[in-house]
């Protein structure tokens, strides 16, 4: 069926059912299942924001590879489509527009995917852009966007998930952050706030949700081979920060260890293993790693 049918059969289906997108109406969908915390994929299902491209698209081929249906958003409903055909496994995968900076568009597809699928599992936050300039010369227009989008997008989709997870008796948030959130990046100081943002909100909530059966990961990856820095929105200092001898990780790389920690359950991974280096020094020796960083700004 294609996309858009499926998506107008669903939203039909679903206003039959009088669904109001609220979060007690939504939960009563779940009502009648019980949770499974085993940390095999076969049989969950996964909701990933971000996934027509890059890290989204690999995470969301990885864990259908696995057994999980997959729900694949994106702010373009066309892109989603593509990444699902490319993700393959179409009979339990579907591909919705929604644009996290709106909670209106957050429930709608929560909604959707309960009527759809019963149940979610695991939640992926990957959503985001980037914003190339310095706090002297960005645009507060642009800042304000970004902070939509990167975090309080992701704090939207966080209650959402959280509200359907503590009915269900359990689930997986996955907010993928960046080693930006822990060392501050000049020319890229605002994207990195909405990391270290990010970083305090997942591990804080985790905390808070360590009874309920619910387990908050936060992946931080370092330079990844996307084309992350070329849709980042540019200002007026378009100054980078980044060794000449770095090529990057490879998104199915990020992919593979954000697998790897939800298996585990862990708090956070940040991959590659080497980037746990300068996260340490710039911890022990922020002198150090800033000094470093001045020379390399270019």
């Amino acid at each position: 069926m294609p996309l858009e049918n499926r998506a107008v059969s669903l939203a039909e289906s679903t206003r039959s059912l009088d669904c109001t997108l609220g979060s007690a109406r939504y939960l009563d969908l779940r009502r009648d299942s019980e949770y499974n915390a085993n940390m095999e994929l076969q049989g969950k299902v996964v909701v990933v924001t971000g996934a027509s491209m890059g890290i989204g698209e690999a995470i969301a081929k990885i864990f259908a590879e696995q057994g999980a249906s997959i729900v694949l958003l994106s702010r373009d409903a066309a892109r989603a489509e593509a990444a699902r055909t490319r993700v393959g496994h179409p009979e339990r995968t579907i591909a919705l527009a929604c644009d996290v900076r709106y909670v209106e568009e957050i429930d709608r597809v929560v909604a959707l995917t309960l009527h759809h699928f019963q149940r979610i599992d695991v939640w992926v936050n990957n959503a985001g852009h980037g914003l190339l300039d310095s706090v002297s010369q960005m645009d507060m227009a642009a800042c304000h966007d970004l902070f939509e989008t990167n975090f309080f997008g992701a704090v939207s989709a966080m209650q959402a998930a959280i509200r359907v997870m503590q009915q269900q008796g359990g689930g997986t948030i996955i907010n993928i952050s960046s080693v930006a959130g822990h060392i501050p990046l000049p020319f890229h100081a605002a994207y990195s706030a909405t990391k270290f943002a990010l970083n305090a909100v997942g591990k804080g909530a985790n905390v808070e949700l360590k009874n309920t059966g619910i387990n908050v990961l936060t992946v931080c990856p370092g330079y990844v081979q996307t084309a992350f820095g070329q849709n980042a929105v540019r200002g007026k200092e378009l100054k980078q920060v980044r060794p000449a001898s770095v090529r990057g990780v490879t998104a199915e790389r990020v992919a593979r260890a954000t697998l790897n920690g939800y298996r585990k359950q862990k708090r956070e991974v940040i991959v590659p293993w080497t980037m746990h280096i300068p996260v340490k020094l710039y911890q022990l020796f922020p002198g150090l790693v800033e000094w470093a960083m001045r020379r390399m700004a270019a």
